[in-house]
């Protein structure tokens, strides 16, 4: 079982981020259950439907967007505090592993498998919610391309599940 969720959405206009209540359940274990910073890292979630992705928390948010962990510290930093996993897929499964990351190197915390089907229909439905929540706002983010890969990959999702 896989279940990730917003909840909550807002918008921060001094920081220029958005942040969300933010729960991860996969395999029955709660991974994630806090109020977190969103934006961020939500075009590398999307795209770990289709690639690999391999976090590193301390590349620069500006351009290695592909790079951030898919949740950080509630004030945009991934510097700060991060949730940072690696997705590989094998089989018809998306398998996630929590990291812990220092500079020095990381440590595997955990994995878990997730079908892929399942995985990209709960992106595809994050992806939504936040172009719906997003794109009436005066939002003006670290890397100004956040809107438009979020839109791309949600798009992509769409097409994989059909539509």
């Amino acid at each position: 079982m896989f279940d990730i969720r917003y909840e909550g959405l807002t918008h921060n206009e001094e920081l220029q981020i958005v942040q969300a209540d933010v729960r991860v359940v996969a395999e029955g274990e709660t991974l994630v259950e806090e109020p977190l910073c969103i934006d961020v890292g939500l075009p590398a979630l999307l795209a770990s439907a289709f690639e690999e992705t391999r976090p590193d928390r301390f590349a620069d948010a500006a351009v290695a967007w592909e790079r951030m962990p898919f949740f950080v510290c509630g004030c945009g930093d991934p510097d700060c505090r991060a949730m940072p996993f690696a997705v590989r897929h094998e089989a018809g499964e998306v398998v996630w592993t929590e990291l812990d990351q220092s500079p020095s190197g990381a440590r595997v915390l955990g994995e878990y498998r997730i079908p892929l089907t399942d995985y990209r229909r709960a992106l595809r439905r994050l992806g939504e919610a936040f172009l719906a929540f997003a794109e009436p706002l005066d939002y003006r983010p670290l890397q100004p391309d956040t809107v438009k890969l979020i839109r791309a990959w949600t798009e992509r999702l769409r097409r994989a599940d059909g539509e």
